[in-house]
């Protein structure tokens, strides 16, 4: 999901909504995002249900129900502290849940509360989408026509662009000609590894490929 424009809580809540509509129903998975504070409210939106709070006194009328966050509603924060465009410190900030659960679901796959994944793929993006960069003299005039960069880099990154990370191991390897070297593995883009296609797509096949219609608006 990649959102182009001004980080806005109407940004926010776009994105979010974009991620729940992926999820299958009973999955909740863990958030980790920057400091930016408007991701707390639209993952309260997306991820909260109505709670009736206790009543306090025997009498007297019952509390409002709130709108509160899942049980199972993990978010944290990654908190850069930048002075004079050098970061001099990074601190961490449970949101929702506890940093206890929060590292009992990291723990298993070795790692951190960190943001390194998206922000690799933000450099892949400001590496690929030239108009994105920081500092360059290739900036889009219209957004319309910044949408559609990314929008093909969206496709690129994933049917084209192989994957270490989600490669597939051969069966038996294979030999390279000449070389006396041996192939182990299988190239996987991001498309194969969610069975959305069965090869690497080359660009060509990107660019004529026919979209199917969609609605058009009634004059």
């Amino acid at each position: 999901m990649i959102e182009v424009g001004p980080r806005t809580l109407a940004m926010a809540q776009r994105v979010l909504h974009q991620v729940a509509q992926c999820l299958a129903p009973a999955c909740l998975p863990l958030f980790l995002t920057d400091g930016y504070k408007e991701y707390a409210t639209a993952l309260l939106t997306h991820f909260g249900q109505w709670v009736q709070p206790p009543r306090r006194q025997a009498t007297g009328p019952h509390p409002k129900p709130r709108w509160m966050p899942r049980p199972q509603l993990l978010y944290a924060q990654v908190v850069k502290t930048v002075r004079r465009r050098r970061l001099v410190d990074v601190k961490h900030r449970v949101v929702f849940g506890t940093l206890e659960a929060v590292n009992q679901m990291l723990a298993p796959l070795g790692w951190q509360i960190n943001t390194a994944f998206v922000e690799r793929l933000n450099l892949d993006i400001r590496q690929h989408v030239a108009a994105v960069g920081r500092r360059v003299a290739t900036l889009c005039k219209r957004e319309d026509g910044l949408h559609q960069q990314v929008a093909l880099y969206h496709v690129y990154h994933n049917f084209v662009l192989p994957h270490a990370s989600v490669r597939q191991p051969l069966a038996a390897p294979l030999p390279l000609n000449g070389s006396g070297a041996v192939k182990l593995w299988r190239p996987c883009t991001p498309a194969m590894a969610a069975g959305l296609t069965d090869h690497v797509w080359t660009l060509r096949e990107v660019l004529m490929f026919r979209v199917p219609p969609w609605p058009q608006p009634q004059v």
